[in-house]
């Protein structure tokens, strides 16, 4: 009997380190968008696939580091803390991604913190931070990261967790004020005169600043390997259906390097992509980009029908206040 009661004793041990030593996942995801989850780490790089089982669950047991990573549904993707010990279940609707999103099991205090803090995010009036003069701007983004790791600090949440989630908020303090840097220098170019370019036209020939006089004029600079450049596409595309007989031309000039030119051309060609499509010539050192200081794409620039900037930091096509805008001056 004690031979039994120590073999239990030892095998009760074993599998109470292996369960230390993983994560146990499960999804229970109403309306679906596949039958596979992807589990990644916050460089992209996968960790985990895991498909439906014939109970519609997404379940998977895999070790970890300590770290955030992303759950991908095919569509969308939700922020995740993993440890190893945690015993995580994730029950959710993919037709209302993130407000549905809820955790039980050990690890659920950290994982429904980051749940709620996408949907505060998404609330927070970004619009009118910008707005704001620099003291005020300064200001109010101190408070809220102030406010957010004092949160942190109450929340009695892993300590792991609570360190890597305070290096997200000052990473995204430093982001934003740098970002609200360069709208700041972006609206010096506002009511002043566009500088010209001459840029080879896909359609043939060359196109000129001046060749669109009497129109406005809405600039995208792109390249083909830019992500969030690619990801305006379609909305682009219906932006211009919705104005195509309006006095206004949409420009996509691309930056591409001399050596993709071939690649840019396939590419406007095999997308079926409209408007205006001009390869710039210089790329990032053509004088057009220069004169607007542009060092990151995508970026959007609206010209009037007189060659004046109306919006040198254009808002994008997948935001509805371009629309608002461009009803505006079109009326």
């Amino acid at each position: 009997m004690r031979k039994v009661m120590m073999l239990l004793f030892l095998t009760a041990n074993v599998m109470a380190g292996l369960a230390q030593e993983t994560v146990s996942f499960v999804a229970d995801i109403a309306n679906r968008n596949g039958d596979v989850i992807y589990i990644k780490d916050v460089r992209n790089k996968p960790v985990k696939e895991i498909k439906v089982n014939e109970k519609g669950l997404f379940v998977a047991t895999f070790s970890v580091e300590d770290n955030f990573y992303l759950m991908f549904d095919g569509v969308e993707y939700a922020q995740l803390f993993l440890k190893n010990g945690f015993d995580l279940k994730l029950t959710m609707d993919a037709k209302n991604f993130d407000e549905s999103i809820k955790f039980t099991g050990k690890g659920a205090g950290e994982n429904n913190y980051l749940a709620e803090a996408t949907i505060l995010d998404q609330k927070y009036d970004y619009e009118g931070l910008l707005a704001l003069n620099e003291t005020e701007f300064n200001a109010k983004v101190d408070e809220k990261a102030t406010a957010e790791r004092t949160k942190l600090d109450q929340s009695k949440l892993d300590a792991k967790f609570i360190e890597l989630q305070k290096t997200n908020i000052n990473m995204g303090v430093q982001g934003i004020k740098q970002y609200y840097g360069e709208s700041q220098k972006n609206k010096k170019f506002n009511n002043t005169k566009a500088t010209s370019f001459e840029y080879l036209n896909h359609a043939g020939g060359k196109l000129k600043l001046e060749d669109l006089k009497g129109k406005y004029v809405y600039i995208d600079v792109w390249a083909t390997w830019c992500g969030p450049c690619r990801a305006e596409i379609p909305s682009l595309k219906m932006v211009e259906e919705k104005y195509h007989d309006k006095k206004i031309a949409f420009v996509s000039i691309s930056v591409d390097a001399e050596k993709d030119f071939e690649k840019w051309k396939t590419f406007v060609t095999d997308k079926s992509l409209g408007g205006i499509q001009l390869y710039a010539d210089k790329s990032w050192n053509s004088d057009f980009i220069k004169s607007f200081g542009i060092n990151s794409i995508p970026r959007f620039i609206l010209i009037d029908p007189n060659g004046v900037v109306v919006d040198a930091d254009a808002a994008r096509p997948s935001n509805p206040k371009l629309q608002e805008q461009l009803d505006k001056l079109l009326q």
